[in-house]
């Protein structure tokens, strides 16, 4: 059996040249087998590699095939076990590093509000300097008994 990539099945396709496709049902994956008006049969391929194509959810390969412009077919699901699905990452690991792109920009769009919160704060800015003097005025009063007067800030 012969390999055939997306772009070789689309132009064959377009030339007339398939007779047919069928999803097939392997384990826990579909491939897609693809008989030629010449007679010969060949398997979809991946695209540098003369590897089969894989398809985990045949909802993705109807989509690539209808891409192509193959909306006609068959369907073999005898030798389909869905409890034989490969356990591989897929996307997940794609997934994971979108919620987290997600997550940090969230983070940065907070942060920035702060900040800019914090830059039309119509309160006084006071230096360190200004608050320890404060402080230390403060702890002196009460050292001597008193309460520390409270200044207002305009």
């Amino acid at each position: 059996m012969q390999n055939m990539t997306i772009a070789q099945l689309r132009a064959a396709s377009d030339a007339g040249g398939v007779a047919g496709v069928t999803l097939k049902g392997q384990g826990g994956v579909f491939l897609v087998q693809i008989a030629t008006r010449s007679g010969s049969d060949a398997v979809l391929a991946k695209a540098r590699s003369s590897e089969p194509r894989r398809f985990g959810n045949p909802i993705a390969a109807l989509n690539v095939l209808r891409d192509i412009g193959i909306t006609i077919g068959q369907f073999d699901a005898s030798e389909w076990n869905p409890d034989a699905k490969e356990k591989t990452p897929g996307n997940r690991g794609r997934a994971e590093a979108m919620r987290k792109a997600h997550q940090a920009a969230a983070y940065a769009e907070w942060l920035a509000a702060e900040i800019q919160e914090a830059i039309d704060d119509p309160r006084p800015n006071l230096s360190h300097d200004e608050v320890m003097a404060e402080m230390d005025a403060d702890i002196a009063a009460l050292e001597a008994g008193h309460m520390p007067a409270r200044k207002k800030r305009a």
